[in-house]
């Protein structure tokens, strides 16, 4: 919803409640109103106004943030109580010193007063709270809809990047080697660039590929990668997969992989690589030695474009820590994809 819809519809809630609150003095013939009501009135329009906004601007991000009962139920609660104290402390103990009339009767407790104002409350509370969650739904589904344009966008800019002619010229070079040498590595070593290639054509076209898939990328980016290193026994991969066909977003977990060989120290160090399902939550987890005098190393738009990607495709349903330090950093990913498969 844009900023102009969203203002439309405050303005016309405001004009219809203040045509309702005060249509009788527009009456000439029912306009016999004592001053004493205006000025309820006025107090009334002011603590909606208060409440609608207080509701709107800070316990409704509040409540959808947490998206936990207890929030839900505490909110309600205590916006009622904001409403109902508010209101009370205006018309039952300012009104009386200022203009020696108050709204209820003296004798009314404040445990009754603020009974009888849930009725009065309701509407505020009900409309701010209708008008958040249509602009945020629809805020929410404009960001998904910003996300796929961006994929798309960004499939043609990964062919040229992720898997650039540099990258393809040293890996044919390291498989000349080994068929100049007649290694047996040298027919594995082409196919895994191969799976790699039909990767990067073929599955970064969907939204979804399944988990196995994007696995197999990694392995074989690995494996491509074991033909610089010195020493390849360095790179410790543990795979546990129960659920291969569980769908997930296509260069999720690639960043990670390629900021590591980009920027790790495999010299006399390795990284350690950790994949598994277990209850169908995936749980990645990467351990990286880095060169020295590197900084920022987590740093980087393939990097950040994960994080928002997980925070629209797999909101609340992620959990991302990344912990650098002056030798090495940590990646933990855990991404719950119940319902995610085929």
């Amino acid at each position: 919803m844009k900023k102009k819809q969203v203002i439309l519809l405050h303005l016309l809630y405001w004009l219809f409640f203040i045509y309702y609150q005060f249509r009788f003095a527009f009456v000439p013939e029912e306009s016999n109103v004592e001053l004493q009501s205006y000025i309820l009135s006025y107090s009334f329009l002011f603590v909606n106004l208060v409440t609608f906004y207080a509701n709107y601007f800070i316990l409704m991000p509040f409540v959808y943030k947490k998206q936990k009962m207890y929030a839900i139920i505490g909110g309600i609660v205590g916006i009622i109580l904001f409403f109902s104290l508010l209101r009370y402390s205006i018309e039952e103990v300012l009104f009386p010193i200022i203009f020696g009339f108050r709204n209820y009767n003296e004798k009314t407790t404040l445990v009754y007063y603020i009974y009888d104002n849930i009725f009065f409350s309701y509407n505020a509370i009900f409309v701010a709270t209708l008008i958040w969650l249509l602009n945020n739904a629809l805020k929410t589904e404009r960001e998904k809809r910003q996300l796929i344009e961006e994929n798309k966008n960004s499939q043609l800019q990964a062919l040229k990047t992720q898997i650039n002619p540099h990258f393809i010229f040293n890996t044919l070079n390291n498989i000349y080697a080994l068929v100049y040498q007649n290694s047996d590595k040298a027919l594995p070593a082409i196919e895994e660039l191969g799976q790699l290639l039909r990767y990067s054509t073929k599955d970064l076209e969907k939204d979804f590929i399944t988990l196995d898939k994007e696995v197999g990328y990694l392995d074989s980016l690995i494996a491509l990668e074991k033909l610089r290193i010195k020493n390849p026994e360095l790179l410790n991969v543990e795979k546990k997969l129960s659920h291969p066909k569980l769908n997930i977003s296509p260069m999720l977990l690639v960043p990670f992989v390629e900021n590591a060989f980009k920027h790790g120290d495999f010299r006399n160090k390795g990284f350690e690589m950790k994949i598994s399902d277990e209850n169908k939550v995936l749980h990645f987890y990467l351990l990286n030695y880095k060169k020295e005098k590197m900084k920022d190393v987590i740093s980087g738009i393939g990097i950040e474009n994960v994080r928002k990607r997980l925070e629209i495709l797999y909101p609340k349903k992620y959990e991302l820590n990344i912990v650098e330090t002056e030798t090495n950093f940590t990646i933990d990913l855990k991404i719950d994809l119940k319902n995610e498969e085929n």
